[in-house]
């Protein structure tokens, strides 16, 4: 219970959460641009209808563009319980319109991924039971949420990844270049506090003379 609490509102707030994951993303050890693509993989596949395969598709789709594939796991926070029904909403809104199908509203929405998970689970169990598989839901669900899903989330999946990259790169790297900066000085300070007390130490000392 703890850990789906977490999951619908993290401790501190998803401001915080949002705030630690782009901290962690900017500082990952690679050009700004590879990152940026990592980035917009991520957000991306937030926009997909994969839901528990949200890693999955933001890694292969960072390896296949030659992006960071932890920068795109750590995007896909893009996706959480605060922009899934507004991302779900207008993907199936938009694919249902291509397609020419009904519009199907949020609420009917997620009850079609919940039957489909549950006659996926119970198809998974009949495999190794008496039961009989059973496919209705999954075939309705498909025809009318899935596939509207797919096809509409591509668009604003697009336009959002494609945005998120042409503001993560120019920030990302303004930040490697002030850290090189600071890294720098940091260095050229040491150095100079070492010159100077080898330099001391071989100054010749002046004592008394010898009797």
């Amino acid at each position: 219970m703890r850990v789906i609490a977490d999951w619908l509102w993290p401790r501190g707030g998803w401001g915080r959460a949002a705030v630690y994951v782009w901290h962690r993303i900017r500082r990952l050890p690679d050009p700004a641009h590879r990152i940026s693509r990592g980035i917009a993989a991520g957000v991306f596949a937030s926009f997909t209808p994969f839901y528990g395969f949200h890693f999955v598709t933001a890694g292969l789709l960072a390896w296949f563009i030659r992006g960071n594939i932890l920068a795109s796991l750590l995007s896909t926070f893009f996706g959480n319980p605060l922009t899934f029904p507004i991302i779900a909403s207008v993907s199936v809104t938009i694919g249902t319109w291509v397609l020419g199908q009904d519009n199907v509203p949020l609420p009917e929405v997620v009850h079609a991924f919940s039957r489909a998970s549950v006659e996926i689970w119970h198809n998974v169990k009949a495999i190794f039971t008496v039961e009989h598989m059973q496919w209705g839901q999954l075939g309705h669900f498909f025809r009318r949420v899935f596939l509207p899903y797919l096809v509409g989330g591509l668009v604003p999946g697009v336009l959002t990844a494609a945005l998120a990259y042409f503001l993560a790169n120019p920030i990302i790297a303004s930040y490697q270049q002030g850290r090189i900066r600071a890294l720098k000085e940091r260095f050229d300070r040491r150095r100079k506090v070492v010159e100077n007390s080898e330099s001391g130490s071989k100054r010749p000392q002046v004592g008394k003379p010898a009797e």
